[in-house]
């Protein structure tokens, strides 16, 4: 859709692929809400546990590298 404007390209250099990492993030939103549905009980990924409040980000944050607002 955006691959043929040429600033799309300059903010994919500067932000990374956006649109590409909100769409993996969702498939696995989607997979885990299909788990739970199916079973009643989420996968091990998505546990909250006493270490949660300190875990580190997941890898695939929708959001793009860099200062956000507060």
């Amino acid at each position: 859709m955006f691959q043929d404007a040429p600033i799309y390209h300059q903010l994919v250099a500067e932000r990374g692929d956006v649109p590409a990492r909100v769409r993996d993030a969702a498939t696995s939103i989607r997979r885990e809400l299909d788990e739970v549905m199916r079973t009643g009980q989420p996968s091990g990924a998505f546990q909250l546990g006493p270490s949660s409040a300190h875990a580190a980000p997941r890898p695939h944050s929708a959001l793009p590298p860099g200062p956000h607002p507060r």
